[in-house]
């Protein structure tokens, strides 16, 4: 089974080393993982440690094996719509196996916080996301898969956690997918939801809508900032997927692998 979104101290939230997350990993029956740690400029400068340096990169992961566990090599860089430049030269500085690209501001705000709901319902918020959300996948092209669609659902301080509703936002929803379905890029069923909000990141409608409008590319992650989530429900995300689409991907070298399980 395969993890595909893990943050080990190189990101500025994550708690543990490479060396242990890879351990648990391996204690947890996982046959691959990937770290994907945190690239994440703060549009309004208040936070600049959302940062890691490559030196700090290679030195928790060159070198790093363990018997029976592939171990891949990522990144999850932020997006925002007007950051393409610097998404291509971060990601040009290392030759990284996966790129996940995520959305976690929006109006300069970060998301997961207080001042982003504020003024908001639950329902403008959830859509004013996707319309950021759907602003960068057109904008973008380095990234390999689209991370957690719906990371609005699990902010610390949403005011009523749900999993966002496909048919409540069916036609922005749409505009994603499709958009991310023709440029060739994957979508992401992240587990960190199932005990946050109640639901996967996107949840199954959501990729059985991909799949119509001819997606290819889904990926398992947990999004694990410590040992502890190491894969929690990738096994369960990975057979939902398996029932929809017939096989689970991971990357190499920025080139797609499907696994029928």
């Amino acid at each position: 089974m395969f993890d595909y979104h893990m943050h080990s101290r190189v990101s500025f939230d994550g708690h543990d080393t490479g060396e242990a997350l890879a351990k648990a990993a391996k204690a947890a029956g996982l046959k691959e993982i990937c770290f994907t740690d945190h690239l994440d400029y703060d549009p309004m400068a208040q936070v600049q440690t959302m940062l890691f340096t490559q030196e700090a990169y290679r030195r928790e992961y060159e070198g790093l094996s363990l018997p029976g566990l592939k171990i891949r090599r990522g990144v999850e860089f932020g997006m925002t719509p007007d950051n393409r430049e610097t998404f291509r030269k971060d990601v040009e500085a290392y030759p990284y196996d996966f790129v996940l690209g995520s959305v976690h501001f929006v109006d300069g705000l970060d998301v997961y916080w207080k001042p982003y709901w504020e003024g908001k319902t639950v329902e403008e918020a959830e859509r004013r996301y996707l319309e950021e959300t759907l602003a960068c996948v057109r904008y973008h092209d380095t990234f390999d898969v689209l991370a957690h669609l719906n990371f609005v659902s699990k902010a610390a301080d949403h005011p009523a956690p749900r999993p966002l509703p496909y048919e409540t936002h069916r036609e922005i929803v749409d505009e994603v997918l499709r958009t991310l379905a023709d440029k060739g890029k994957g979508l992401e069923m992240n587990t960190s939801g199932v005990d946050r909000c109640g639901g996967y990141l996107p949840t199954a409608d959501f990729f059985r809508r991909f799949k119509e409008l001819g997606g290819e590319i889904v990926t398992v992650g947990s999004d694990a900032h410590r040992c502890n989530r190491v894969g929690q429900y990738c096994r369960e995300a990975a057979e939902i997927l398996n029932d929809i689409f017939g096989y689970v991907c991971t990357f190499e070298n920025r080139k797609p692998i499907f696994h029928k399980l």
